[in-house]
Parts: structure tokens; sequence; C-alpha cells
């Protein structure tokens, strides 16, 4: 008998988890919606953002960096190149490769995009009081550094 099943009343970890499991994709559905107004999806602003970050890459380079295969990279490119938000070329050292960079549009869309995520985070986390919210990342400290949660 675990120690949840001595206690009564006390709440098992796994309940716990699925909640927490539960708030976080609506946190995340919040987000991207918010986002959405300026075009990007949290996955999306990944990409531009990791473009923006290390400048022009070959799309095997992104794929790795996203730690994605690079066919399911291709549809994520090709949706932010038909947006104007990434270019893409050919390697002039290897044709068959390309090279994606962001454009200016997809630097002003990341910029809204993430001014809007960064609004509704603060929205909805800024409603506790510090104290709690002090305690809040000390917990989602802990169980990022907790191996066996990988």
């Amino acid at each position: 008998m675990s120690e949840y099943e001595a206690r009564p009343g006390a709440i098992a970890p796994e309940q716990v988890g699925l909640r927490f499991l539960s708030v976080a994709y609506r946190v995340r559905e919040k987000v991207d919606q918010h986002m959405s107004a300026a075009g990007l999806s949290l996955s999306r602003a990944k990409v531009l953002r990791l473009l923006a970050g290390h400048g022009a890459l070959h799309q095997a380079e992104l794929a790795a960096l996203l730690g994605q295969a690079p066919r399911s990279v291709s549809q994520t490119v090709e949706a932010l190149e038909r947006a104007g938000l990434i270019a893409r070329t050919v390697d002039p050292g290897d044709r068959r490769r390309k090279t994606v960079s962001v454009t200016a549009e997809g630097r002003a869309a990341l910029v809204s995009g993430e001014r809007a995520g960064t609004r509704i985070l603060s929205d909805l986390f800024g409603s506790l009081d510090i104290p709690r919210l002090s305690e809040l990342d000390a917990l989602l400290a802990l169980l990022d550094q907790d191996p066996d949660n990988e």
C-alpha cells in the first residue's frame, strides 16, 4: 500500500499529474489562440525563433535543432514560406539542399506573436499572488529536474 493510499483524503500523484496535463493543454491552447492573431502558432513561432537566432540554416539542420525528422518539418517550412515569413533558397554548394531563412515579415510576425503569447501568460499567471507564483515556479523546477519525468 502506498503512502497515498494509506492516508485518507490524500490525493494520488497520478491525479495531480492528470490535472497538470489538462491545465498545461488549456494554457497551450490559449497561447496558440492569441498568437494566431499574428498568423503564428507555438510550433511556427519556434521555427522562426530558431532561424532568427541562428541565421539561415539547411532544412536538415533546422529539423535537428527542433528534434524532428526533416519530413516532419517540411510542412511547417512550406506553410511559413507560403505566408512570406521565411524564404528557401537552393544551396549553391549542393543544389539538392535548401537553405531556410527568416524574412522581415517573419521577424515582425514573431515579435507580434511573442507579445501576444507573453500577454496571455502574464494574464493567466498574473492572477496568482507572488508567494503562490513563487511556489508554483519552485514546484515546476523540481519536476523539470527529475530525470524520471523525462
